[in-house]
């Protein structure tokens, strides 16, 4: 008998993935957390039945939601990451011995619970003398904070259950307050293909555009999530992406990347058309 995994990307698409083994399966108090095993993907993770993490593809999402801001303000030191139960986000962050505080706030901790028994290939930093991890609500706890951080990254599922409040104009507003002077807020964008993940991806940008001067959108190839297109958000009270980059000196730290290189930085903020027309007609 064969096992797979299929995702319904949308009403009249699916994608599927042949399973090994099916490792973990729990309802925590927010969502329901699976674990497989794959011949091609490795071990993936997903909660409500959508792909999270590979240990295939996912150098590519961790090394742009990071390595893009780091490069672009080499002086960060303070960070804040909401979501991310994985880990991997932190992992990356913690290549930076630049970096002095990383606060990483997920609403459920039995995600992380799982993600360090199944997954050390990105949880295997959270226990880093620098992070400190708080299980709570990210909407709440970005409240208490002004004038804190250097980065905030917003690392979340979709835009609906636990993850909805972190798609919201209150959300973003938060942030921004909690943002030092030159503070840069990165979050993962969704995908500008397919109707329903485009509609959220043009709210999203709509209101961060409210709050922030500097304001991007850049892209990536990610195999396993929708489409395989996948949007970054960039917004900044000061630094610009493109040109406040110091390929230089960012090339100088000698990081061992995957994905991500100066090159690439600079090229995944050039967007095709249809993507451009989108954030220029926001939806409501």
């Amino acid at each position: 008998m064969e096992l797979w995994y299929t995702e319904q990307h949308t009403e009249d698409v699916r994608f599927s993935i042949k399973v090994d083994k099916h490792l973990y399966s729990e309802q925590s108090e927010f969502q329901r957390i699976d674990v497989f095993k794959s011949k091609e993907f490795g071990t993936f993770f997903t909660l409500d039945g959508l792909m999270m993490v590979t240990e295939k593809d996912e150098f590519i999402y961790h090394d742009m939601i990071v390595h893009v801001p780091m490069a672009t303000n080499l002086n960060i030191k303070n960070v804040l990451v909401i979501g991310a139960g994985d880990g991997g986000t932190v992992r990356e962050l913690t290549r930076y011995p630049s970096i002095e505080d990383i606060d990483m706030v997920e609403i459920d901790k039995l995600v992380v619970d799982v993600c360090r028994e199944y997954l050390p290939q990105t949880s295997c930093k959270l226990d880093d003398p620098r992070v400190k991890l708080y299980f709570e609500d990210g909407l709440k706890f970005v409240r208490t904070k002004e004038n804190t951080y250097d980065l905030i990254i917003v690392d979340s599922t979709d835009p609906f259950g636990p993850g909805e409040g972190l798609f919201t104009k209150e959300f973003y507003g938060n942030c921004y307050k909690a943002l030092k002077e030159d503070g840069i807020l990165v979050n993962q964008h969704e995908s500008p293909y397919y109707e329903t993940y485009a509609k959220s991806m043009q709210r999203a940008h709509k209101r961060i555009q409210e709050f922030f001067p500097v304001c991007r959108v850049y892209q990536a190839h990610i195999p396993t999530y929708p489409s395989g297109h996948w949007l970054f958000g960039f917004a900044s009270k000061k630094y610009d992406p493109l040109n406040n980059i110091d390929a230089q000196a960012w090339d100088s730290l000698g990081l061992k990347t995957k994905y991500y290189n100066t090159d690439i930085h600079k090229g995944s903020f050039a967007l095709p058309n249809y993507v451009k027309e989108l954030l220029l007609v926001p939806s409501n």
